[in-house]
């Protein structure tokens, strides 16, 4: 193995490592918050559905990049190959409309009622499982078309021009033109969520900021303290959130914009491309981990709970 097969291996296989279970961790425990609660918060079930799109970006790009930089390329056939871009395409697309609606609705929620955004503060909640819906079928429907074209391997091994390369499976275009606005179709669909997320995570900032010129001068009861503190804490997270998707999306994009300058992409580069693209599966469940009090509370129930099963079957021996 060379050195850049190493190197890919290690890098996925580090994501994948902390992706899948970070994701499942999050899914799992506003899943269990639901069956004991009966009902879920409209930021938790936007969470959920997050984990959940990145989850399955984790097993349709990342897990397959393992085992092709492991040696393992007949993964799929043709049928396999358009069902794992496929999914790949549509759910990496959920990942950042729906980074997009939670930053939306953050925004939202601590916009004061003389904003013009206050008429949504109930909208949004009211017809969230419409929304989401709305998602999933957009990316399923407008990725469709861009992969009728994968295949699992090449006549002769031979790699023609203007062709997705993932090793594993291949993304034929027939000539520059499909190739060109394949690329910008997907690129200008996503930049919309990007800049609306951005201009949302800019008013959640200025919004934060005005909050804290207020604390200095007004001083508040504890229980408004403690849901201000709340808040505040909800916000900077999303705030997160946002900055690293642009900044994982403007990498990849970036890569894709020079690729398009030169015939053949070399594979580093097509790696680092990849990378970027999934690492937003590791980054977004951490964030979470570390800044949702329902998913600690619901972390710090499972250790105590670890703790006490040893015990008491110590206890039970004869």
């Amino acid at each position: 193995m060379d050195t850049r097969v190493v190197i890919k291996a290690t890098s996925f296989i580090i994501l994948t490592i902390i992706s899948v279970p970070a994701n499942l961790v999050v899914c799992f425990a506003f899943l269990h918050s639901y069956l004991i609660e009966t009902k879920l918060l409209t930021a938790d079930i936007i969470l959920c559905h997050l984990a959940f799109a990145n989850l399955m970006v984790a097993f349709t790009r990342s897990i397959p990049q393992t085992m092709a930089a492991l040696g393992y390329l007949n993964l799929f056939d043709d049928v396999g190959c358009k069902v794992t871009i496929l999914c790949f395409r549509a759910f990496r697309g959920l990942s950042i409309s729906l980074t997009c609606l939670l930053c939306v609705y953050q925004a939202v929620a601590i916009s004061p009622a003389t904003s013009l955004l206050a008429s949504l503060k109930m909208r949004i909640p009211q017809y969230l499982l419409y929304i989401i819906l709305f998602l999933y079928l957009l990316y399923y429907f407008s990725s469709i078309t861009s992969v009728l074209n994968a295949v699992s391997s090449l006549f002769n091994n031979t790699i023609p021009p203007y062709t997705l390369n993932l090793e594993y499976c291949f993304v034929l275009y027939k000539d520059y033109s499909s190739y060109i606005s394949m690329g910008f179709g997907i690129m200008s669909r996503d930049l919309v969520f990007i800049v609306l997320m951005t201009i949302m995570s800019g008013y959640i900032l200025i919004l934060l900021y005005q909050h804290g010129q207020k604390v200095k001068n007004i001083k508040s009861s504890d229980h408004s303290q403690k849901g201000g503190r709340a808040e505040t804490k909800a916000s900077r997270a999303v705030v997160i959130l946002v900055i690293l998707y642009v900044v994982f999306f403007g990498v990849d994009n970036i890569i894709w914009l020079y690729s398009l300058t030169i015939l053949r992409v070399a594979p580093l580069i097509s790696d680092i491309r990849v990378f970027f693209a999934t690492l937003y599966t590791s980054a977004c469940p951490i964030v979470v981990i570390t800044t949702n009090p329902k998913v600690q509370r619901k972390l710090k129930l499972m250790k105590k709970k670890g703790e006490v099963q040893p015990r008491d079957s110590s206890t039970s021996t004869v």
